[in-house]
Protein backbone atom coordinates (compact mmCIF):
# COMPACT_ATOMS: atom_id res chain seq x y z
CA UNK A 1 0.00 0.00 0.00
CA UNK A 2 2.90 2.37 0.64
CA UNK A 3 3.58 2.51 -3.10
CA UNK A 4 -0.05 3.35 -3.90
CA UNK A 5 -0.78 6.22 -1.52
CA UNK A 6 0.79 9.62 -2.13
CA UNK A 7 0.30 11.22 1.28
CA UNK A 8 1.49 14.66 0.21
CA UNK A 9 -0.88 14.66 -2.75
CA UNK A 10 -3.74 13.66 -0.45
CA UNK A 11 -2.90 16.47 1.98
CA UNK A 12 -2.70 18.95 -0.91
CA UNK A 13 -6.19 17.89 -2.01
CA UNK A 14 -7.50 18.66 1.47
CA UNK A 15 -5.83 22.10 1.34
CA UNK A 16 -7.47 22.70 -2.04
CA UNK A 17 -10.85 21.65 -0.63
CA UNK A 18 -10.44 24.08 2.27
CA UNK A 19 -9.66 26.89 -0.16
CA UNK A 20 -12.68 25.96 -2.30
CA UNK A 21 -14.98 26.12 0.72
CA UNK A 22 -13.72 29.64 1.48
CA UNK A 23 -14.59 30.71 -2.08
CA UNK A 24 -17.98 28.93 -2.12
CA UNK A 25 -20.86 31.22 -3.06
CA UNK A 26 -23.93 31.35 -0.87
CA UNK A 27 -26.98 29.89 -2.55
CA UNK A 28 -30.07 32.06 -2.86
CA UNK A 29 -31.58 30.94 0.42
CA UNK A 30 -32.59 32.96 3.41
CA UNK A 31 -33.31 32.67 7.06
CA UNK A 32 -32.55 29.43 8.85
CA UNK A 33 -31.40 27.62 5.69
CA UNK A 34 -28.82 30.32 5.03
CA UNK A 35 -27.47 30.07 8.58
CA UNK A 36 -27.26 26.27 8.31
CA UNK A 37 -25.35 26.59 5.03
CA UNK A 38 -22.90 29.06 6.59
CA UNK A 39 -22.36 26.84 9.62
CA UNK A 40 -21.76 23.79 7.41
CA UNK A 41 -19.25 25.74 5.30
CA UNK A 42 -17.37 26.78 8.45
CA UNK A 43 -17.22 23.17 9.64
CA UNK A 44 -16.13 21.93 6.21
CA UNK A 45 -13.38 24.53 6.06
CA UNK A 46 -12.11 23.67 9.54
CA UNK A 47 -12.09 19.93 8.84
CA UNK A 48 -10.34 20.25 5.47
CA UNK A 49 -7.83 22.81 6.77
CA UNK A 50 -6.91 20.70 9.79
CA UNK A 51 -6.26 17.62 7.68
CA UNK A 52 -4.51 19.68 5.00
CA UNK A 53 -2.05 20.99 7.60
CA UNK A 54 -1.25 17.51 8.94
CA UNK A 55 2.07 15.75 8.63
CA UNK A 56 1.44 12.28 7.31
CA UNK A 57 3.33 9.02 7.46
CA UNK A 58 2.58 5.50 6.34
CA UNK A 59 4.34 2.76 8.29
CA UNK A 60 3.49 -0.93 7.96
CA UNK A 61 0.18 -0.09 6.30
CA UNK A 62 -0.90 2.36 9.01
CA UNK A 63 -1.55 5.95 7.92
CA UNK A 64 -0.80 8.40 10.72
CA UNK A 65 -1.72 12.07 10.50
CA UNK A 66 0.06 14.27 13.03
CA UNK A 67 -1.92 17.43 13.68
CA UNK A 68 -0.61 20.16 16.00
CA UNK A 69 -3.66 21.93 17.44
CA UNK A 70 -1.68 24.31 19.62
CA UNK A 71 -2.02 27.99 18.80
Amino acid sequence: MENELDIEAMLQRFKARAAAVKKRDLPPVGGEERQLFIEQAQQDYMDYAIIGDAKGSLVDGVLTLEIDLRS
